[in-house]
């Protein structure tokens, strides 16, 4: 899944906390899911998990 360096919601504005919250929530459950069914290795399941953390902490930094 690729993104944009600044998120955006469906207006075109930026997306709120509780958005990016739950959208790292379900990124890292997929991740998660992917790395038990053995589609990637732990490598790269930690790889994916800790670039979607980061996002997160942007997004709450920008918050504050």
């Amino acid at each position: 899944m690729s993104h944009e360096s600044e998120e955006t919601d469906e207006t075109g504005g930026e997306q709120s906390l509780e958005a990016t919250v739950a959208e790292f929530l379900r990124d890292v459950d997929a991740a998660h899911d992917d790395y038990d069914r053995g589609y990637v290795d732990a490598d790269a399941t930690l790889s994916v998990v800790m670039t979607h953390v980061e996002r997160l902490r942007e997004a709450q930094a920008d918050g504050d």
